[in-house]
C-alpha cells in the first residue's frame, strides 16, 4: 500500500493500524494526516508508547495523556480517580482522533486500560469512546518489557492470558478492529540486495547466503571507521565508549545545561524522552549526532558531524557535517503542546555524542553508516532494528553477533502474514469505493469531528503522491527556491497547514519560509491577511506583548503570556505584525528583526 492510499483511508475516519518495514514512511504519513486534520481545525491527540518516540512526533506519552501513568493494573477506584480529574477528562472528551505511535512497545493490558479510561470518560461503550484510533508501529521492532506478576481478576479481564505479550493480543485491539494499512514503499534503503537481506530476517528465512553477506561486513574493533556511530545493546557500553573517547581529546570541555519550563512531572517526561542529554559536555573534535529534524538549517535526526570550534559571541558549537556543511548550532525546544498551547518545554542543543548510542535510542533514525555490535543482543528484533538503521549494506560495519542477532519473534512473523493479508483486503475494500463515495466519507468524518470543510481546488490532498524527501520533486518545481512555491500557495489563499500538506512539509518549515520571505521584503499585507482570520483576539494579545516587551524575540513573549500560545502561533503573529502594522504602528527602540526562534541557554 502506498502512503497516499493509507492517507486516504485515514481521512475516512476508520480505525487504522499503520505499519510497514523500517523506512517505509509511517511517521511521514502520520505527519501528513496531522497536517490534514489541523487544516480543518481538528486537533488530534498525538501520543506514543515511549518518551523517545513521543519526541519524534511532537507528542506526549500515551501514559501521561490518558492519566494512566506508571500503573500496570487498573481497578474501579483507579478508574474513577482518573475519570474525575477535570484536566484529564477535558483532554479526553475533546479528542476526536487518538494516535498512538510505536504501539509495538505497548503491552496488551496497557492498551486495554487506555480503552477503559476513554470509554469511562466519554461515557460510551464504543471502543476508545468512539474516537478514531490510529495505531502506528512495526512489531518486528523492539517489543514491550513484560513484568512477571501474579494475575488478578482485573488483569485477566484486560488481557488474553499470561502468554499475551503484544498489543494486538489485547481485547481492545479486537474491538477496535482497525483496518490494516501496510506501507510497502521504501524511502530509507536504496540497496536492493540489502532490502532483500532485511526482508529475509523479517520473514524468518535468513539463510547461509544472507549470512555470507553479513560476514562480508565484519570488521575488527581497531578497523572501525572514525567518526561513525557505534550501536550497542547495553547502556554501559555506550557510556564507556563516549566517555573514553571524549577524555582523550586535548581540547578544553564546554558544558551546556538543559533549561526547562513547566510542571515538574511533564518536564521530567520530556527530559526522559529527549535524545539530547540534560548535561552535554563537548570538546572541539567531538563526534556528534543531531537529535532533531531541521532541514531548513541543514540537519535531521541522525545527521553526523564533528565539533570544529565554539562561536565566540555565545559559545555555541560550530559543527561540520559529513557532507562538508558548517552549522552554527543553536538551542532547540522539545515541547509538550495541547490545543496549540505549550504546557512544558525543555531547551538544549540538538546534539549528543555520537561515538556510541544504544540500539533502543537508534529507533527511528536513518544513518549513512554505523558500527554495530550484536555480540550481546538479548531480545528478538534488536539485531533487525540495529541493522535496518543504515541505508545500504556498504554502510554497515559489524563487530560481531550472537545466535539471537538475526532472529525475529516467530509469533510476530506469523502475525505479519495476517497483517499483509488484511492490508490487501483493506486496499480492495476502500479501493472499490468511487471517488465521490470516498470524498463523502471524508467530509462526513470532518463534520462529525466538528471540523471545517475545505473546498479543494485542483487535485485533492489524498491523491498527492507524498514523498519524504524534497529532492524527489521533479520538473520546474525542483529548481524553484523553496520559498517561491510557498509564496505562490499563500497568495492563493491557502493557510499554513494547507500549504504544509500540499508541499509535504511541516507547518514549522512553512513558517520558516514565510520568515525568509519577510526578511527579503517579498511579503505584502494582502498576501497574508487571511492567515489571521478567526484568531484576531489571540493575535492582538500577542502583538501587545511584543510591543510592551520592546522585542520580537519569542522566548520573552512566550514567558510573558504564560505559555498560552505555542511558539508557532507566536511566529505567525510576529509575521503578521511586521507586515500588517510595520508602517502604521511605531515600534519601540530596540524592536529588532532577527529571526531567532529558540531561547539561548545561559551558561
Amino acid at each position: 500500500m502506498t502512503q497516499a492510499q493509507a492517507l486516504s483511508i485515514l481521512q475516512t475516519g476508520a480505525n487504522v493500524f499503520l505499519t510497514g518495514e523500517p523506512g517505509s514512511g509511517k511517521s511521514y504519513t502520520i505527519n501528513r494526516y496531522v497536517a490534514y486534520l489541523r487544516a480543518r481545525a481538528i486537533e488530534p491527540a498525538i501520543t506514543a508508547s515511549t518518551g523517545i518516540a513521543a519526541t519524534h512526533i511532537g507528542g506526549t506519552t500515551i501514559h501521561s495523556w490518558s492519566g494512566l501513568g506508571i500503573k500496570n493494573k487498573l481497578d474501579k477506584p483507579d478508574l474513577h480517580k482518573i475519570s474525575s480529574n477535570d484536566y484529564i477528562a477535558k483532554r479526553v472528551r475533546r479528542a476526536k482522533v487518538l494516535i498512538i505511535d510505536e504501539v509495538s512497545m505497548l503491552a496488551p493490558n496497557t492498551l486495554a486500560m487506555i480503552d477503559a479510561i476513554c470509554r469511562e470518560i466519554k461515557q460510551s461503550a464504543e471502543p476508545f469512546g468512539a474516537m478514531q484510533i490510529v495505531l502506528v508501529g512495526d512489531f518486528f521492532q523492539l517489543p514491550p518489557v513484560v513484568k512477571t506478576e501474579s494475575a488478578t481478576d482485573l488483569q485477566i479481564a484486560f488481557s488474553e492470558g499470561p502468554a499475551a505479550r503484544f498489543a494486538y493480543d489485547s481485547p481492545a485491539w479486537t474491538r477496535a478492529n482497525p483496518a490494516v494499512c501496510y506501507l510497502t514503499e521504501q524511502h530509507r534503503q536504496d540497496d536492493a540486495d540489502f532490502v532483500e537481506l532485511l526482508s529475509a530476517m523479517r520473514h524468518n528465512t535468513f539463510a547461509d547466503d544472507h549470512l555470507a553477506r553479513i560476514e562480508s561486513r565484519r570488521i575488527l574493533p581497531d578497523a572501525a571507521p572514525k567518526g561513525v556511530p557505534k550501536l550497542y545493546s547495553h547502556n554501559i557500553d555506550v557510556d564507556r565508549v563516549n566517555d573514553k573517547v571524549l577524555a582523550q581529546l586535548a581540547a578544553p570541555p564546554q558544558v551546556f545545561a538543559m533549561s526547562s519550563q513547566g510542571p515538574e512531572a511533564l518536564v521530567a517526561a520530556l527530559k526522559k524522552g529527549c535524545l539530547s542529554p540534560e548535561t552535554l559536555c563537548l570538546k572541539a573534535g567531538a563526534a556528534v549526532m543531531f537529535t532533531k529534524n531541521n532541514p531548513q538549517e541543514g540537519y535531521v535526526n541522525g545527521t553526523l558531524g564533528t565539533v570544529e570550534r565554539f562561536d565566540k559571541p555565545d559559545g555555541n558549537p560550530i559543527v561540520k557535517t559529513r557532507n562538508g556543511r558548517r552549522i552554527a548550532v543553536e538551542p532547540a525546544d522539545w515541547a509538550l503542546e495541547e490545543n496549540g498551547a505549550v504546557r512544558a518545554r525543555v531547551s538544549q542543543l540538538p546534539l549528543r555524542l555520537a561515538w556510541a548510542i544504544t540500539v533502543h535510542k537508534s529507533q527511528g533514525m536513518s544513518l549513512d553508516e554505523a558500527v554495530v555490535d550484536l555480540r550481546s543482543v538479548f531480545e528478538f528484533g534488536q539485531g533487525y532494528v540495529a541493522i535496518s538503521r543504515v541505508r545500504r549494506l556498504a554502510g554497515l560495519h559489524l563487530l560481531g553477533w550472537n545466535q539471537r542477532a538475526f532472529e525475529v519473534h516467530p509469533e510476530v512473523a506469523a502475525k505479519d502474514t495476517q497483517f499483509r493479508a488484511a492490508a490487501a483486503q483493506a486496499a480492495d475494500r476502500f479501493g472499490n469505493m468511487t471517488g465521490g463515495e470516498t470524498a463523502a466519507k471524508q467530509e462526513q468524518f470532518v463534520r462529525a469531528c466538528g471540523g471545517k470543510i475545505i473546498a479543494e481546488t485542483g487535485p485533492s490532498v489524498p491523491k498527492v503522491a507524498y514523498l519524504p524527501r524534497p529532492a524527489k520533486e521533479t520538473g520546474a518545481a525542483r529548481h524553484e527556491p523553496r520559498w517561491q512555491q510557498t509564496l505562490t500557495l499563500i497568495r492563493s489563499g491557502k493557510t499554513v497547514a494547507e500549504v504544509a500538506a500540499l508541499r509535504g512539509r511541516t507547518e514549522a518549515t512553512i513558517l520558516q519560509h514565510l520568515e525568509s520571505l519577510r526578511g527579503m521584503g517579498k511579503l505584502s499585507a494582502p498576501d497574508i491577511a487571511h492567515l489571521g482570520r478567526g484568531s484576531e483576539p489571540a493575535i492582538a494579545e500577542i502583538h501587545a506583548a511584543f510591543r510592551e516587551l520592546g522585542t520580537e524575540k519569542l522566548a520573552p513573549a512566550f514567558e510573558k503570556l504564560g505559555g498560552v500560545y505555542s511558539y508557532d502561533r507566536l511566529r505567525l503573529a510576529r509575521i503578521l505584525l511586521n507586515e500588517r502594522f510595520a508602517r502604521e504602528v511605531p515600534r519601540p527602540s530596540g524592536f529588532d528583526m532577527i529571526r531567532e526562534t529558540k531561547p539561548k541557554i545561559k551558561k
